[in-house]
């Protein structure tokens, strides 16, 4: 009997293609390509199965440009060396040569980790043959044609077809092979997390709402936002698993924890006509939607995911794959969709770099309990200038007023610094000349909130806590 044989791929170029003409300034075209990229990584796995008379409980994982398939005997490698040549052509010829697709084959025979190895050395030589290829190192010349082969409304459709005939090997209709999109995942279903705010059109009420929209159900300046997420160090607990099924098992498992938490959140009042999610796969996520809400969506995944991360993972050693780290980058009035989704990886990145089971907010990484204690200061801040009447404007000058604190000039003298400072004292004063029928609350919220935003560093030196000013911020974007 022929030992089976485990068939890994990866599509790659997905990021240039996104983010290229016209996507990246067109909202529509860029989440035309976003969802088409998102069916391929399911889709294509599933048509090599079928294409092979095989069922599609050999796939052992699939989403996020990469799966793994199980196939019986080398016969069946060999066929589906040859489905996955054709594709890469059709992809090749559709996307103007930016999304390619990386495979690699070897038996399942020894112990997983020689396995995995043996798969990761052909994934290696599969990109050096495509490194070798004429033409691999001239600048690349986003050509904007594919755009206009991809299907569009793929979001909402029951079920999607496969075929080499389709011009973007998708469509809505027909095709040589056909799959059912739902919810709950099963043997001949894909699950897709496909929640999205509705528009306000009347004669289209199924429309999706564009980021003007979701930018209007802001309380507060009317902008929309990114939340990105990724699960700290996937790849390393992905890698420490010591057999196939252990691998299926554990990307099954985040997999669908991910899709079911935000589809379960998005569910919600607060967030259900305010978050459309733009993607979900085995570690990471991208949710649009309006500011304010997506500040609140993230602490309630992270609050859900250390639940599950106790419940489910307390047996796995080591502390991979057991934290998440998100960022949440804020829009312009006016900005694209493809240039926030370029800031998101970069603000992501940045969050990555500085520490693990963090969140980057408003241009400050915060651990998620100093996220927990800039939501009290802000709601600290935005009552205290209620009563203060400050406005817009005295929200302002306090920000401005302790980033000069913060980053004083370098050239400056010692007297310069205690000058600042001095300002700064005199500035909180003001606060004790403001009098109500509420005195005593009043007084004690003004304590309150001096206390908690700044603090004496070295040398007597004023400091102010990096949720103090993600607070400021978040005080400032809630102004109407």
């Amino acid at each position: 009997m022929s030992a089976q044989i485990l068939i890994q791929g990866r599509l790659s170029g997905t990021e240039d293609f996104l983010l290229a003409p016209p996507a990246d300034r067109d909202n529509r075209a860029f989440e035309a390509r976003l969802w088409w990229l998102a069916l391929l990584g399911e889709v294509l796995p599933r048509a090599l199965l079928a294409d092979l008379q095989l069922p599609s409980l050999l796939l052992g994982s699939s989403g996020g440009g990469r799966f793994l398939v199980i196939l019986p005997d080398q016969a069946r490698a060999d066929a589906a060396g040859r489905f996955l040549t054709r594709a890469a052509e059709a992809l090749r010829e559709i996307t103007d040569g930016a999304v390619r697709i990386a495979w690699s084959a070897t038996e399942n025979l020894g112990d997983w980790t020689v396995v995995r190895k043996r798969l990761q050395d052909g994934m290696g030589d599969a990109s050096k043959a495509l490194v070798s290829q004429p033409g691999f190192f001239e600048p690349f010349v986003a050509a904007p044609t594919g755009s206009d082969r991809l299907p569009r409304g793929l979001r909402d459709v029951p079920a999607v077809g496969w075929s080499f005939d389709f011009p973007a090997l998708l469509a809505a209709e027909g095709g040589t092979y056909r799959f059912d999109l739902g919810r709950q995942a099963s043997a001949d279903n894909i699950a897709m997390t496909r929640h999205a705010a509705r528009g306000i059109d009347k004669k289209n009420p199924e429309a999706i709402a564009s980021t003007k929209e979701l930018a209007k159900r802001s309380k507060g300046q009317k902008l929309f936002a990114l939340l990105r997420g990724e699960i700290d160090d996937f790849g390393t607990r992905m890698r420490r698993v010591q057999s196939v099924e252990e691998h299926v098992h554990l990307s099954m498992l985040y997999k669908q924890f991910l899709a079911g938490e935000i589809e379960l959140l998005c569910s919600q009042g607060e967030y259900f006509q305010r978050v459309t999610v733009l993607e979900t796969g085995s570690a990471d996520f991208v949710v649009c939607g309006s500011w304010d809400a997506l500040a609140g969506f993230a602490r309630e995944l992270h609050r859900v995911f250390a639940l599950f991360a106790d419940e489910n993972l307390k047996e796995l050693p080591g502390g991979e794959a057991k934290t998440i780290t998100m960022a949440l980058t804020v829009a312009n009035p006016g900005e694209p969709l493809g240039r926030i989704w370029e800031d998101s990886v970069r603000d992501l990145e940045i969050a990555k770099a500085n520490d693990k089971d963090c969140l980057y907010i408003l241009g400050r990484v915060l651990e998620w309990k100093q996220l927990h204690d800039a939501a009290e200061l802000t709601e600290a801040i935005v009552q205290l200038n209620e009563e203060f009447k400050g406005g817009k404007h005295f929200l302002a000058q306090l920000r401005n007023l302790y980033k000069k604190v913060e980053t004083p000039d370098l050239t400056g003298g010692p007297g310069d610094q205690e000058r600042l400072m001095a300002r700064a004292i005199r500035f909180q004063r003001r606060f004790a000349r403001v009098a109500n029928r509420r005195e005593r609350e009043f007084q004690k919220l003004r304590a309150h909130l001096m206390k908690e935003m700044a603090g004496r560093g070295a040398r007597g030196k004023l400091k102010l806590r990096p949720e103090g000013l993600v607070a400021l911020e978040w005080a400032r974007l809630a102004e109407d």
